[in-house]
């Protein structure tokens, strides 16, 4: 039944973003959810699907741990993180019995749990479902793009730090996403830059612009940098509303220009 690809629960959800990177650590969860929470104060509904499946951090970020995923006609309720409900999430953190409990499982098991993410998940009305990924190519990405494929649009952002050895990761994240037909919406460049939480003032302790040539010489767009700001890291670890409690930092601004430009790539459908 599922190959007739129905709408289902996806039926509402206006966009899809795939939030990819060839290297672990360069801070995909963190830019999924301050994008999720800068679409948010645009007055947007946004969903993610946190397929991390080893390391959900995204709970935690949210400020989302501990809670429990209920059941409806539909399938899975996913969490809602606010009291507005601007913002859901569904991950595999949620179901596990403690939050240290390591997930141990072989690729069908990875890409059957994946599945039920996208068919099971009462998603409701979404301007944009963001897709948080692990690092690579493998099991889990092409599970995801299988099985999202059929409820188009469908893009990817990709995220790197400056250095050469993670823009070359991304560099086969984009070969990886041309092999899959997917459209890249832009290129992020995190970690960009240390923000001194005394003066402001920026300093590139890796390099800078790493990003931005990749973009160039693959012809995709370059989204931004987003600096390193202490800020920012303590917004993550208390779980707080980085947009809404630092409008004065410099990575507030470079997260606002990147969400507007994902706006203007991304047009509202008409229904």
């Amino acid at each position: 039944m599922e190959a007739s690809a129905e709408p289902g629960n996806l039926a509402g959800v206006q966009h899809i973003i795939l939030v990819l990177s060839g290297k672990g650590g360069v801070g995909k969860s963190t830019i999924s959810t301050e994008l999720a929470l800068a679409l948010r104060h645009v007055g947007k509904k946004v969903g993610i699907l946190d397929v991390d499946l080893c390391g959900p951090s995204i709970p935690q970020m949210l400020r989302a741990q501990g809670r429990a995923v209920h059941q409806c006609d539909s399938g899975w309720v996913p969490v809602f993180v606010d009291q507005e409900q601007s913002i859901s999430l569904m991950s595999v953190g949620f179901l596990l019995e403690k939050p240290d409990q390591a997930v141990v499982w072989r690729g069908p098991k990875k890409n059957a749990l994946i599945k039920q993410f996208v068919s099971d998940v009462a998603w409701g009305q979404l301007d944009y479902l963001i897709v948080d990924t692990p690092p690579g190519t493998s099991d889990e990405h092409m599970a995801a793009v299988d099985a999202l494929r059929p409820y188009s649009p469908l893009g990817a952002i990709l995220v790197t730090t400056p250095q050469a050895v993670s823009v070359g990761d991304v560099r086969r994240e984009l070969t990886f996403c041309r092999k899959t037909g997917l459209r890249v919406i832009g290129i992020v460049e995190n970690m960009s830059g240390f923000v001194c939480p005394h003066c402001t003032e920026c300093t590139n302790i890796f390099s800078r612009g790493g990003g931005e040539e990749l973009a160039r010489h693959a012809g995709v767009p370059f989204l931004g940098s987003v600096p390193l700001d202490p800020q920012l890291t303590r917004s993550l670890e208390e779980g707080q509303d980085f947009i809404q409690e630092f409008p004065q930092s410099p990575a507030f601004s470079a997260l606002s220009a990147i969400a507007q430009k994902i706006l203007d790539e991304t047009p509202a459908q008409r229904s």
